[in-house]
Order: structure tokens, then C-alpha cells, then sequence
């Protein structure tokens, strides 16, 4: 069965792809082009030119990859949400939705949807955002509505969802090799804050030392 399509309208919705994967936007932007409603108005791969085109184009819709080279989508999302509070957004993602779905709708977006999401799910994610709709996938809505019943979150207390956005931030940089210093830098954070925050992971994640955490933090990048 083909996805609800919106009412007729005299223009198409026009989208906004922020990904810094230029094969991945020109996929996309085709996919979207061939929707009768639907237009992407351009596509841009860091955050500068997302919060450019969003001030320029003033796009129906802008969605955006959780992983932007060397930014948080979920920063960026919080940022354009708090510039532009009426911007529809979207997130989308390979991350597991367990641990991101909330985070982003928390950041402000309308909506998070896998990449590897059928087209016509896909498509039926940013037509509900479209109408003012919050859109989840049947597994993250069981999610959400379990921790609503339990107080707490539906995978365990003791793991990586039980992070802040911002250790989390860090923690993925761990996973990835960077250095202190150099996740001081990127984040554009004083090293004896990184330091603070590497010790917080420490404590919630139950690992000793410091050699745990990276060993931790690799196998769980290397699992995503």
C-alpha cells in the first residue's frame, strides 16, 4: 500500500538535505525529486551551510544527518531550533534509533528516520513531519512508550542512552581515535572539561580505567 500523500497544494514542499555524504544527498535528492509534491531546494554538506540555506531559502522542511563530518547533527539540530523555532526538521540516520530517536526530538526535530528505511517509508516520514506530525518507527514508538510506563529507559540502566547528548559527543570521538587534546579542539572545549566529561562516562558506563573506555568506546563505534 503507497504511502498517505498530502492534499493537492499549488507548489511543492520544498526540502533542505543537509549530509556530508555527496553521494547520499544526490540519491536522496533524486528520490525526493520524483514525488509529485515534494522538491529538494538544495542540498549542503556541514552545518555553515545549513544555517545558510535555512536563512536564505527559508525551506517547508530540512532534514539532517546525525553524523556531519566533524559536527553533531544533534547540535546542529538544537541550534536551528533555537534560531528558527518554527522550522520543520527532520533527523536522519544509520545510528540506531534506540539511541538517538529521543535525543533528536529532544534537540527539536519532528521526526527521526533510518537511512536504510524503504522509499516509501521514508517518504511517508517527511510527509508527517509535513503535516505537523511527530513521526517514529513502530519499534522506537513500543520504546518511547515503555519508558513512559517503567520511568526509565527500555534498554538498561547502564548503557550508552543513559549519556548526555554532549558525552555522548564525546564518547563517539573516543570510539573514533581522537585524543583529549584533540577532542578539546574539535569541540572547542577547555581539555580539563573533556577530562571531566570522559570521567562521567566512566562512572555511568562502570569502566575502570581509561584504557576500558577506549576499548568500550571503539567496539561500540565499530558496532554501529
Amino acid at each position: 500500500m503507497s504511502a498517505k500523500k498530502l492534499p493537492p497544494q499549488k507548489r511543492k514542499y520544498q526540502i533542505l538535505l543537509v549530509d556530508d555524504h555527496p553521494i547520499m544527498r544526490e540519491g536522496f535528492t533524486q528520490l525526493i525529486n520524483n514525488e509529485p509534491d515534494l522538491h529538494v531546494c538544495a542540498h549542503v554538506g556541514n552545518a555553515t551551510k545549513a544555517f545558510d540555506s535555512i536563512g536564505s531559502l527559508k525551506p517547508d522542511l530540512a532534514i539532517i544527518d546525525i553524523a556531519l563530518g566533524s559536527s553533531s547533527g544533534i547540535e546542529v539540530i538544537k541550534n536551528i531550533h533555537s534560531r528558527w523555532n518554527n522550522q520543520l526538521l527532520m533527523a536522519l540516520s544509520m545510528h540506531e534509533e534506540s539511541v538517538y530517536g529521543e535525543r533528536a526530538l529532544r534537540a527539536g526535530a519532528r521526526g527521526y528516520v533510518m537511512k536504510n528505511e524503504t522509499t516509501e517509508e521514508i517518504m511517508r516520514a517527511i510527509r508527517e513531519v509535513l503535516r505537523g506530525e511527530v513521526y517514529l518507527s513502530k519499534q522506537m514508538r513500543s520504546l518511547v512508550v515503555q519508558k513512559f510506563l517503567n520511568g526509565e529507559p527500555a534498554h538498561g540502566h547502564f548503557g550508552v542512552e543513559q549519556l548526555s547528548d554532549r558525552e555522548l559527543e564525546v564518547f563517539q570521538l573516543i570510539g573514533s581515535g581522537r585524543r583529549t587534546g584533540q577532542i578539546a579542539a574539535e569541540l572547542h572545549l577547555s581539555i580539563k572539561t573533556v577530562e571531566t566529561y570522559r570521567a562521567h562516562i566512566k562512572e555511568k558506563l562502570m569502566l575502570r580505567n581509561g584504557m576500558e573506555l577506549v576499548r568500550h568506546a571503539i567496539h561500540w563505534m565499530n558496532n554501529q
